[in-house]
């Protein structure tokens, strides 16, 4: 029986990825629950989630707004969450006016606000436009988060909470990081749902009837 032009590549790509679960999963432990930590008490304190990235990345980053805001799994209120690499006229004026590695850090100036949350994607965890965004978010007062690959990044000067996979490969580091992401839409959905459990019961009928 002849083997499929395209059987190496498929069984090298599920090895590849299989071999990087076990290692990430120890590798991320700890920053994945700081990572959790930081996504409730922003929306505890009524900030919202700005995310970035640069290619691959950005689809994450909006892919990660879009389970916030509509939803996960459970049935729950919108989460606020932006990606920042959906808007093409601010992307174009911003690389055409002020350069590219402005694109994201203009965006958090006019929409970051103390208390919010910019999370950083970036495989390499170098580009130029990912770091001044860390910077800018930083400079107005909020907290700046990241995940990467195993590089050596400046992100891990500039994000904390830093989630960074214990990889090079593009791809591999990609598919780990949405692997992490739905994780932490998954948990963070869990905690805003049992915080709604807890909390007492409306009294609006009885003030109506006063």
């Amino acid at each position: 029986m002849a083997i499929h032009p395209g059987a190496e590549i498929f069984e090298k790509e599920f090895a590849e990825h299989a071999a990087l679960v076990s290692p990430t999963r120890e590798a991320t432990r700890a920053s994945f629950f700081k990572m959790l930590d930081a996504w409730v008490n922003c929306i505890r304190g009524g900030g919202k989630l700005l995310f970035f990235g640069n290619g691959g990345s950005a689809a994450d980053a909006q892919h990660l707004a879009g389970e916030l805001v509509v939803r996960y799994r459970e049935d729950r209120a919108a989460i606020p969450a932006i990606a920042l690499s959906t808007d093409s006229s601010v992307l174009t004026a911003g690389a055409n006016d002020l350069g590219f590695e402005h694109i994201f850090s203009r965006q958090i100036e006019a929409l970051g606000r103390p208390g919010d949350l910019a999370v950083a994607l970036s495989t390499s965890g170098r580009s130029g436009n990912i770091l001044k965004g860390l910077e800018a978010a930083r400079e107005r007062g909020l907290v700046a988060a990241g995940m990467t690959g195993d590089h050596e990044s400046p992100m891990v000067a500039l994000a904390d909470p830093l989630i960074v996979v214990p990889s090079r490969t593009t791809a591999r580091i990609q598919e780990m990081h949405g692997l992490l992401g739905h994780m932490l839409c998954l948990a963070l959905e869990q905690a805003l749902k049992m915080e709604q459990t807890r909390a007492p019961k409306s009294t609006e009928g009885i003030r109506a009837c006063r």
